[in-house]
């Protein structure tokens, strides 16, 4: 057995506020308080060169820098990460004075500089943006063949969602995402955008050497080319979404092998690619049919 230990980055616990509230007025002039996500602005700096400004809700950002460097492939690993500090009190990340996360790489000098070079601004809430040329290198992602999901499991998930608390449920105008290995659930984060959730759950997977191969991504987001790519660079074969898929999207899942479930509410849901690793059980979908016909 190996003694090796991987070297992880030193990170700061800079939580923010998720929500904030507010006085609105009704239709009937009617004056009453609610919840609005907090949205702040996150600019990074990747030995001391400012890489990127994120949006986001602030919930784990030093997952989210670390996974938003892995899955751009700007950096390997997270060994080659020193320390990630995030400060918001040089802002208060109010808009216009962004937060501020620094990251050290341990050789000092990154090369991400050739990689930011191609840059393409992907579609969707929090405009995701992927770095370098990752959908010419989607053939080389290779997921484990044997992993599959059964419809129960798949449905117990779904529900392990519905009835989790959530900032949208407060408040609204949030993206959620989560990781699941069978029924449980191992990550939850919600986000401005899904691009976000998706990189703090592969910051948090990197931080706690959690391989994908046996996992499920849930995103109550689209499956757009970027969700399905960074879903297999994480090394997960199963994505599910309450919303659609894209037709890049789905491209790209049927190029690596990806099983891509989509409109999973309930007891329903479409399976768009790689249906064979669903186990079916559809004496399930049928008998929750005859159980809502009989009431």
């Amino acid at each position: 057995m190996s003694l090796f230990t991987p070297l992880k980055p030193r990170l700061t616990h800079a939580r923010a506020e998720l929500t904030r509230q507010i006085e609105v007025v009704n239709e009937f002039g009617e004056k009453s308080h609610v919840h609005i996500p907090a949205e702040r602005a996150l600019t990074v700096y990747l030995d001391k060169r400012e890489l990127v400004t994120l949006m986001t809700l602030g919930a784990s950002p030093e997952f989210l820098v670390l996974g938003f460097l892995l899955n751009q492939r700007l950096i390997q690993s997270a060994s080659e990460i020193e320390s990630i500090t995030v400060d918001w009190s040089l802002g208060e990340g109010e808009m216009g004075q962004p937060g501020v996360a620094a990251i050290k790489t341990r050789e000092g000098q990154s090369q991400a500089g050739s990689k930011t070079a191609a840059r393409v601004v992907t579609t969707g809430c929090g405009q995701g943006s992927v770095f370098g040329d990752l959908v010419n290198d989607i053939d080389a992602i290779q997921l484990p063949a044997e992993s599959s999901i059964d419809q129960a499991t798949l449905y117990a998930l779904v529900n392990a969602i519905r009835v989790q608390e959530t900032t949208y449920k407060s408040s609204g105008s949030v993206h959620g995402c989560a990781l699941f290995k069978g029924a449980e659930m191992l990550m939850f984060v919600e986000d401005v955008g899904r691009h976000n959730a998706v990189d703090t759950i592969a910051g948090w997977m990197a931080m706690n050497d959690i391989s994908g191969d046996d996992k499920v991504f849930y995103t109550t987001g689209r499956l757009t080319s970027e969700m399905v790519i960074k879903s297999a660079q994480m090394g997960v074969p199963i994505a599910v979404s309450r919303s659609g898929i894209t037709q890049m999207g789905l491209e790209v899942a049927q190029r690596v092998g990806l099983c891509a479930i989509g409109r999973a509410t309930n007891k329903r849901f479409l399976c768009f690619s790689a249906a064979h690793r669903m186990t079916w059980q559809t004496e399930l979908a049928e008998n929750a049919v005859k159980s809502v016909a009989n009431d």
